[in-house]
């Protein structure tokens, strides 16, 4: 699993040159991805955050594979790429690293910016095999936000404590590149796990133009 996810992330500007081209229809928003992240006390006092053998886990059921398999990729390509070791599965004695994600319908944005966006209806959790350029078609000014993909982890010990945990969000139109499930995920845990651990309770915003110069 873990060599696909480094052809994934190998390959993933020129997806998004491909992806740009189809998109070329109508002006597209890619937003900048929101992160916040939390560092606990065990952390601090120098628990083996960022090393030795990590599994990783979705506590919900997502039926939709797609997206399961291209969240699994990118978020260790990361872990990986920090120093950790992935495993296949959860045993005892490994940290875990717990995965959820989720895409939600943005009510239209008011003529004052995306800043204005509510939230409408939800697609759930790929539960119902929508989002992320499968199945969604929410009409509208493609060059407002649409839709607003989510991704948390949070990474505990091997008793369960909570070691990390980590928020990134990312709106976008429906043409945008990032509305894509593989561009997507690979956007969010970037931004998600730059500068590990970072600091506690911080919140950043990461422009998508800076995580493409990171490839």
């Amino acid at each position: 699993m873990v060599a696909t996810t480094s052809r994934l992330v190998k390959a993933f500007p020129a997806v998004l040159l491909g992806l740009s081209i189809s998109a070329c229809t109508g002006t597209a928003y890619s937003g900048p991805v929101e992160v916040t992240r939390f560092v606990s006390d065990l952390s601090e006092a120098g628990a083996s955050i960022g090393e030795g053998e990590i599994a990783i886990t979705f506590p919900r059921e997502m039926k939709n594979e797609r997206a399961r398999t291209a969240f699994y990729n990118a978020v260790a390509a990361e872990l990986v790429a920090l120093g950790y070791t992935v495993i296949a599965q959860d045993q005892m004695g490994v940290q875990t690293a717990r995965v959820e994600t989720s895409r939600d319908e943005l009510a239209p944005a008011s003529s004052r910016g995306p800043v204005n966006v509510g939230v409408g209806g939800s697609t759930g959790s790929y539960g119902s095999g929508l989002g992320l350029g499968v199945g969604i078609n929410l009409g509208g000014n493609t060059a407002k936000p649409n839709a607003l993909t989510k991704l948390s982890v949070r990474i505990s010990d091997a008793r369960g404590n909570s070691l990390w945990e980590g928020r990134a969000q990312q709106a976008v139109s429906i043409n945008s590149p990032y509305a894509e499930i593989e561009a997507s995920a690979a956007a969010l845990a970037k931004a998600l796990f730059k500068d590990f651990p970072g600091g506690n309770g911080e919140t950043i915003s990461i422009s998508p133009n800076d995580l493409q110069e990171q490839q």
